[in-house]
């Protein structure tokens, strides 16, 4: 679970600020399942660099609630959740200081969009939120404003979190948030097969150390763990023993699920994972300059399969025209794909199937 946050302030000296308004969307890594905006009088003079570039003026705080007495709803939404902000440590700083003023010890474990965007997206022209979001095609509202950069955040961690093919983040989000004792498994089944849609995509299962130590790609992944569990095997016994927890990531197209599937398997190696090796001919497009347009995760995504050259670019997702339309965009927006002949006859398959919404030939 994450917590995506945007803080504005007051300005003035280090850690003499105060929060002047505030946004956080709590995030399961598929929606947003909870989320709080609010202006938050300072209790302090603002600068008026800052009046100018948020538009947030001191006589719209006068009636605003002061941070006790929105701390306690802060602490609430962001249990239990990893903090995700674009530099966060200015805005985890913020938020600590505050609580410190309060005689409260904040604690929670961040992730910054902006290492973590220089790590999978490299080679940007700028990484400032706006700069960036402009670059991978992601629109923005409510500039300098808590909500609207706070959503720019969400977007764009979602980007990353799609690009992700070895899984780091998630890996390590569920080794921070790992508990000192595992809830017992045949307990708690149904529990966390309700956290699981009956949607197409990819599950992990995570040891306690948060390794993926076996995956899986189903049209219907809530049917599939709930197989996986029920049955009677000295392998899926060890797998229960072992299981901390299950995430999931949805795709929507079959194809993307199966191309992930076979990325991320090679990647991570997971160990109860038995892929079965078997000599495939080889596959040439008929078309060597193709993108494949199929559905997505949401009814307003699409997938996307890049050929070029009669060579796989990338898979990725779009939800604006322009996005594909724009060579440059698109491309930031796709993630390197294994150009592997397991990989092209997926693709293949899907074609000579009517699988795909469309072909955009180029």
């Amino acid at each position: 679970m994450y917590a995506v946050i945007d803080i504005e302030t007051s300005g003035g000296k280090y850690d003499e600020e105060g929060i002047t308004e505030i946004a956080i969307y709590k995030y399961d890594g598929h929606q947003i399942v909870d989320q709080l905006i609010a202006l938050v009088n300072p209790q302090r003079p603002m600068q008026p660099f800052v009046i100018r570039l948020t538009g947030i003026h001191p006589k719209m705080l006068r009636s605003a609630p002061k941070f006790h007495e929105i701390a306690k709803r802060i602490v609430k939404i962001t249990e239990n959740c990893v903090l995700i902000a674009h530099n966060a440590s200015f805005d985890y700083r913020i938020l600590r200081t505050e609580f410190d003023r309060l005689g409260y010890d904040f604690v929670r474990k961040t992730i910054c969009t902006v290492e973590l965007s220089k790590k999978i997206l490299p080679d940007m022209p700028s990484y400032s939120l706006g700069k960036l979001c402009k670059s991978v095609g992601i629109p923005m509202s409510n500039r300098h404003r808590a909500s609207g950069d706070a959503l720019a955040t969400l977007k764009l961690f979602q980007l990353l979190l799609s690009k992700d093919s070895s899984k780091e983040i998630i890996k390590k989000t569920v080794k921070s948030l790992t508990e000192k004792t595992r809830p017992n498994l045949s307990k708690n089944l149904t529990g966390i097969l309700d956290e699981i849609p009956s949607k197409t995509g990819l599950f992990y299962i995570h040891n306690t150390q948060g390794e993926i130590v076996y995956m899986g790609r189903s049209k219907n992944l809530k049917k599939s763990v709930r197989q996986l569990y029920l049955k009677t095997s000295k392998k899926a016994d060890k797998l229960r023993e072992i299981t901390h927890s299950i995430s999931h990531e949805l795709t929507g197209s079959e194809l993307i699920s199966e191309m992930k599937f076979h990325t991320a398997c090679k990647l991570n190696k997971p160990k109860f994972n038995n892929p079965r090796l078997k000599k495939l001919p080889e596959v040439v497009f008929k078309h060597e300059n193709m993108l494949l347009v199929d559905k997505g995760r949401t009814p307003h995504e699409k997938s996307i399969v890049s050929i070029e050259n009669n060579q796989l670019t990338g898979i990725g997702f779009v939800d604006l025209a322009h996005q594909i339309n724009d060579p440059k965009v698109l491309q930031n927006l796709l993630t390197q794909i294994d150009d592997s002949t397991i990989n092209r006859h997926a693709v293949k398959k899907h074609l000579e199937r009517g699988k795909i919404e469309r072909i955009i030939r180029f």
